[in-house]
């Protein structure tokens, strides 16, 4: 008997770990599972939202309104299913959007695809695999779910639990699968990732181990790690990842939140009061190593005292990549609960950290004019023909700077997902700009 296909429209929202939560959603159909262009054309509506912070949630909800409203009318109407982060820390809305079919919570991952394919009427053979989403040059490998710190500011343990590693076979086998899509570059990603085999009762099983088995995969050009907590990076880490070589990338994304004690002593942050240890460690151990950080203004109690500390932690740090935040209270959290600084005020300090942090990136770049780079297409650039948006191994997807990639007049070779050599022609705040050799 033929299976009938199964037209699916997703829209996956929040972090890379949701977009592998929806890849596997996806993969479990098969060759079952077409991709559908609107809500209108599909059987299933999947809206993976997030709920980390309130502008999160409330662009997952204003999501799955407008879906609601777009599919009302079809005849048969697809089932419009709701799933992630929103789902797990606020439970079924089923009261305040009741066009909402089917809820799916974080904590029933594994019976997403059978939940889904019941609401459908449908009967799917389910399978262990991926439907890779982010194109042919780079697939995220989340090896572990939660988190079991306590910061005071974050929701992720109340949303996604403690912190549970991967098992490692699966693992490599996953990385394999996508290596065999003709991916290059592989992103290890998890709340935690120095965290990995913590919670397992295999001594040997940590992130070293995960790192020294994907290092000889076949097709593997880039490796890349996020989220790497500082009290993971010990000495003993940091003389294996200088030593490792390629395909791991010297490039470090170690979220460090503040600088001042007082305020990470108040956020409850999981590691010695003063960031700057981290990063001389890590320059000691791998001068040329590129860093990213995370940070926060605006927390309660943060003084004037308190940031301008910070302002000077960052001038000295000289960050290639920052992403700064204005504090958000959350509901349920302790930091939640404490005296807010006005709104404005937190902005006013995120735009003052951010014109900082743009002249030290401007500077930074500007050193590499004229240097000849590898260069990762990811894809054509949609208002100039022949030219490609890419990366250079310093800068991660969906959160760095782009490369734009100028191809010599009637180039035709150039693809997405290819490595080529190029030469670094003009520079601005954030971005490159390359010239083919």
């Amino acid at each position: 008997m033929t299976i009938q296909k199964i037209r699916i429209f997703t829209i996956s929202l929040g972090c890379p770990k949701n977009r592998v939560d929806t890849e596997r959603m996806l993969g479990t159909f098969g060759d079952k599972m077409v991709p559908a262009l609107t809500p209108e054309e599909s059987d299933l509506v999947l809206i993976n939202t997030c709920g980390f912070i309130s502008p999160a949630t409330e662009e997952s909800v204003d999501s799955i309104l407008e879906a609601a409203a777009m599919i009302k009318d079809v005849k048969p109407r697809p089932v419009l299913a709701v799933a992630g982060c929103l789902v797990s820390r606020y439970g079924p809305l089923s009261e305040q959007i009741p066009e909402v079919d089917l809820w799916l919570s974080t904590h029933e991952l594994d019976k997403w695809p059978e939940l889904a394919t019941k609401a459908l009427a449908r009967d799917f053979p389910v399978q262990q695999t991926r439907a890779l989403s982010t194109g042919p040059a780079f697939a995220y490998l989340k090896i572990s779910e939660g988190c079991s710190h306590s910061c005071r500011f974050c929701t992720i343990p109340s949303i996604r639990g403690p912190h549970v590693s991967r098992e490692l076979a699966g693992l490599v086998d996953e990385a394999k699968y996508i290596l065999a899509q003709d991916v290059p570059e592989i992103i290890i990603v998890g709340q935690d990732t120095t965290a990995y085999g913590s919670d397992l009762n295999e001594p040997e099983t940590n992130l070293r181990t995960l790192i020294e088995k994907l290092l000889p995969l076949d097709g593997l050009e880039w490796l890349r790690l996020m989220y790497l907590y500082p009290a993971g990076l010990t000495d003993n880490m940091l003389s294996f990842l200088s030593q490792a070589g390629k395909p791991l990338l010297p490039y470090f994304d170690i979220p460090v939140q503040h600088a001042h004690p007082d305020v990470l002593s108040s956020m409850g942050r999981p590691f010695a009061r003063d960031p700057r240890k981290v990063i001389d460690r890590v320059r000691k151990h791998i001068p040329h190593a590129v860093l990213r950080t995370s940070i926060i203004v605006g927390y309660p109690g943060e003084t004037e005292e308190h940031f301008n500390t910070l302002l000077d932690f960052v001038k000295e740090a000289r960050f290639q990549h920052l992403g700064v935040f204005s504090y958000q209270p959350e509901d349920g959290t302790p930091a939640g609960e404490m005296k807010q600084l006005p709104a404005q005020l937190r902005e006013e300090r995120r735009l003052e950290l951010m014109e900082i942090q743009s002249a030290i990136s401007r500077d930074i770049l500007e050193e590499k004019i004229g240097e000849t780079i590898q260069v990762l297409i990811e894809e054509p650039n949609e208002e100039w023909p022949g030219l490609f948006n890419g990366r250079v191994w310093f800068q991660a997807p969906e959160v760095d700077g782009i490369t734009y990639i100028s191809a010599p007049e009637g180039e035709s070779e150039l693809k997405p997902g290819m490595l080529i050599e190029a030469e670094i022609d003009n520079v601005t705040d954030y971005d490159l700009v390359t010239l083919v050799k």
